[in-house]
């Protein structure tokens, strides 16, 4: 059986007591995510700058700001998700995530993925890019398009923080949260269809009597089979690469 999802609260605490790494040597606090608790969209950035370390809460300077100007192009605002980091505690000098530090770090981010469940989960930059996906396809190519990770939906994005740097990466954060918006919608619009078919039994058996007959062992037209797989060429991603148990259940984030 699953194992029951940790309510946020108590994983909450267990961030905040961690010591596992030297980070937690040079923090002003941890930085754990904020949200919706049932969001349909987790966005995972990279981790605290020195402004989420000051106010334990991410995404608070300028590329916050900016974060919340792209929400409302899709549709949302930050009440809606739920918005986390792939490491909780500021590395010094905003320097990049080192391997022992998101290894050590990121049970935290699995144990916040089961609980919230999301249907989309957004990926801001690199490095939670790489880390949900287990690529190392780069975010300039990998952006605005819809991946896979198990059952969970993944959209890449660049990190809006580049766009501060590089204004050309603008439109492109723009285009990219109008097409999340899109997505959005079209899943909306699918399960609006699939409640009404449920509804209509007569009109789908009716349907159903009415269908040509399919010889054994033929495929029926137009049936798509989809297999999760990740970013790097077809290899099975790190969160559908759950033998035991739903991915949605128990996501393998590492």
């Amino acid at each position: 059986m699953p194992k029951p999802h940790i309510p946020l609260e108590q994983i909450r605490a267990e961030v905040e007591a961690c010591r596992k790494c030297p980070l937690a040597d040079g923090r002003t606090q941890t930085v754990f995510g904020v949200g919706n608790p049932a969001a349909r969209v987790l966005i995972v950035g990279e981790a605290p700058g020195k402004n989420e370390d000051l106010q334990g809460e991410p995404f608070v300077g300028a590329a916050g700001k900016f974060l919340n100007e792209l929400l409302a192009v899709a549709g949302l605002c930050r009440e809606d998700v739920f918005i986390a980091n792939v490491l909780k505690c500021r590395p010094p000098g905003n320097r990049d995530p080192r391997p022992e530090e998101i290894e050590l770090c990121t049970p935290y981010l699995r144990e916040q993925t089961r609980t919230i469940d999301p249907e989309f989960i957004v990926t801001l930059g690199n490095f939670s890019t790489k880390f949900i996906l287990k690529t190392e396809v780069g975010i300039t190519r990998l952006h605005g398009t819809l991946q896979k990770a198990g059952r969970f939906k993944v959209f890449p994005i660049f990190h809006p923080a580049a766009a501060l740097y590089d204004g050309s990466k603008r439109e492109a954060l723009e285009n990219d949260f109008a097409t999340l918006g899109q997505l959005l919608r079209e899943s909306d619009a699918a399960a609006l269809s699939a409640a009404a078919d449920e509804t209509a039994p007569g009109a789908a058996a009716a349907a159903s009597s009415a269908a040509p007959a399919v010889a054994p062992g033929a495929a029926a037209a137009g049936t798509l089979s989809v297999t999760a797989t990740s970013a790097a060429g077809g290899a099975p991603s790190a969160v559908a690469g759950e033998p035991a148990e739903p991915a949605i259940d128990q996501p393998r984030l590492l």
